[in-house]
C-alpha cells in the first residue's frame, strides 16, 4: 500500500514522501494518528501540485535566510552584564540576552534558534553563537560580553 507521509517518521520516510508500507501498518499506525494519507491517483497529482507551489516559496525563504546569515556574519554585538574585577559576571549569558541583542540590532530572532557553544558562559570576553534560520542555513555570530 502507497501513502504520502505528513510528517517526518524515522527508519520510514521524510514528510511528502510517497512511501511503500504493509497494510496493516498504514490502517492502524499510520492513518489514524495522522502521520500519512492514502496514496490514491488524485491525492498523488494534488500532492504534486501543492509541492511545486510551495517550492517557489521555499526559494524565496532559502534566499531570504542566505542574505540573513550573511548579515549576522558581519555583524558584531556587545553584551552588557555586571561582572567583579577579575572578569568573572555575577550570573550569566544565555540566549536570551543574545535575542534580545540581536532584536536591538535590528534582527527579529527567536531565542529558541539560538545555540551558545559554551555551557555557561561567566567570564568577560569575545564568543560565538549559531542561528538557525532555516533547515539548511544556520549563522554564525559574534558577541562580546563587556561590563557595565
Amino acid at each position: 500500500m502507497e501513502v504520502i507521509l505528513k510528517s517526518n517518521i524515522e527508519k520510514l520516510g521524510a514528510k511528502d514522501e510517497v512511501v511503500k508500507v504493509k497494510a496493516g501498518y498504514a490502517r492502524n499506525y499510520l492513518l489514524p494518528r495522522g502521520y500519512a494519507a492514502i496514496a490514491t491517483p488524485s491525492a498523488i497529482k494534488m500532492h504534486n501540485e501543492n509541492l511545486k507551489q510551495r517550492s517557489h516559496k521555499e526559494t524565496k525563504i532559502f534566499a531570504d535566510a542566505e542574505t540573513l546569515a550573511s548579515q549576522l556574519g558581519a555583524l558584531d554585538i556587545k553584551i552588557g552584564a555586571k561582572a567583579s574585577e577579575t572578569g568573572k559576571i555575577f550570573g550569566s549569558v544565555n540566549t536570551i540576552q543574545i535575542a534580545e541583542a540581536l532584536t536591538k540590532a535590528g534582527y527579529n530572532i527567536d531565542r529558541k534558534s539560538i545555540s551558545i557553544n559554551e555551557d555557561h558562559i561567566k567570564m568577560l570576553g569575545s564568543y560565538e553563537a549559531r542561528v538557525k534560520l532555516h533547515k539548511d542555513i544556520s549563522a554564525t555570530v559574534k558577541f562580546e560580553v563587556i561590563a557595565e
